[in-house]
């Protein structure tokens, strides 16, 4: 379990075979991300559809509502939500960090206000790393220290060695729940309220911080490196309001100390644009809410470009969405139909145009992966930035 292969390479661009307890799944991947517990506006069946093959899950949510405990009562995380594959869930430091006034950060953890009741809450790496194991994910997150992206030299490598000792304290943590498992053979022990749930098989991922200071990072990386052997690594603390360049810079000076072994998690990225771009970087997963987000806006992400299908243009068009698409939505109906659904706030449009944009992306995924393996990534990006791009910079 936890196995990574690279399949073939074409410039730092890779494609490789992930191997999770609840399956395997080719990389380049991108996950919709059900913070939830669920992918807004679709089911599963939905999300098999179109080719998803592993969903996110956010910590922070689930922990407040409902609680983990009902989760694990329930069956675990993937019985609740009725997804028979992988599952990765974040540790929930996002969203604290998108609390930011009502959060205090110091070394022990986090105390915050939740969104739901008001209630007053304190999250360690431990207790982080508890809920996960909990919720039963194939992948958990690392509890980490997140800040904006403009941040300074002195607050980027004070949230780094934040994360850097919290890591510790998570894998320590993470250990002991695997031994404990181990140790009573999945049998429930109703002395440790963590193990009155069925067996869970789960590793555990470190996220490299530092904001945009590449120096930050390429030595907390040497850190996390010598701090353990892990199956995975994901980038944080990027896409989170610094230029894009700036990310590209990071991706690109990081790459080459990036062991070739492990796969590559670049966090809260899902634009096409900078999956392309990350791609390109050697970058192997993405998670985002875009592509629901975009498409309950109207917004559609097709070859040539966004399309707001609000737009009075696409009153009388008869034509489909994307005709290079095989999705529901594209087979289905039309672009004015489509407009009709928004014009009128009917909730079928919200469904249709979130179903595309995620198997738009999926596709996209999988484009990227054969152009790797043709050994034709660089010349298959420049024709895809010159179709999708150029139009809407034109």
């Amino acid at each position: 379990m936890f196995e990574f292969r690279i399949d073939a390479r074409s410039g730092a661009a890779r494609t490789g075979t992930l191997t999770l307890p609840h399956g395997s799944v080719e990389t380049p991947l991108f996950m919709p991300v059900g913070t939830q517990g669920t992918v807004r506006a679709l089911s599963p069946n939905d999300l098999r559809s179109v080719g998803a093959t592993m969903v996110l899950a956010n910590t922070y949510h689930l922990h407040v509502r409902p609680g983990e405990e009902v989760v694990g009562k329930l069956g675990g995380l993937h019985r609740f939500m009725g997804w028979d594959r992988p599952l990765l869930t974040d540790s929930g430091g996002f969203q604290v960090f998108s609390l930011a006034g009502f959060r205090r950060v110091d070394e022990d953890g986090v105390e915050f206000q939740s969104h739901v009741d008001g209630s007053r809450r304190t999250v360690t790496p431990e207790r982080a790393t508890e809920i996960q194991w909990t919720l039963g994910a194939d992948i958990a997150m690392a509890f980490d220290h997140v800040v904006p992206g403009g941040a300074d030299l002195a607050t980027a490598r004070d949230a780094l060695e934040r994360t850097l000792r919290w890591l510790e304290r998570c894998a320590k943590r993470h250990a002991e729940l695997a031994e404990s498992d181990r140790r009573i053979g999945g049998q429930a022990d109703r002395t440790n309220r963590l193990s009155d749930y069925p067996p869970i098989r789960q590793t555990l991922w470190p996220i490299l911080q530092g904001g945009v200071h590449l120096e930050l990072r390429a030595a907390g990386l040497r850190r996390i490196l010598d701090l353990g052997s892990w199956t995975g690594l994901a980038i944080g603390g990027l896409s989170v309001g610094e230029p894009k360049p700036a990310m590209y810079e990071m991706l690109e000076g990081l790459e080459p100390g990036l062991p070739p072994p492990l796969p590559r998690y670049l966090m809260g990225v899902g634009f096409p644009g900078d999956l392309v771009a990350a791609v390109e970087r050697g970058v192997d997963l993405f998670d985002c809410v875009a592509p629901t987000r975009n498409g309950r806006n109207g917004s559609a992400f097709t070859p040539d470009g966004p399309v707001n299908i609000r737009n009075a243009e696409h009153r009388e068009d008869a034509r489909p969405l994307d005709e290079t698409c095989d999705c529901e939505t594209c087979t289905t109906f039309s672009r004015g139909y489509l407009r009709h659904l928004f014009v009128t706030d009917e909730l079928l449009g919200l469904r249709l145009l979130s179903l595309h944009n995620v198997r738009y992306v999926i596709r996209l995924a999988a484009a990227m992966r054969a152009a790797i393996r043709r050994n034709a990534f660089g010349s298959w990006a420049e024709e895809w930035r010159r179709r999708y791009l150029e139009p809407r910079s034109a």
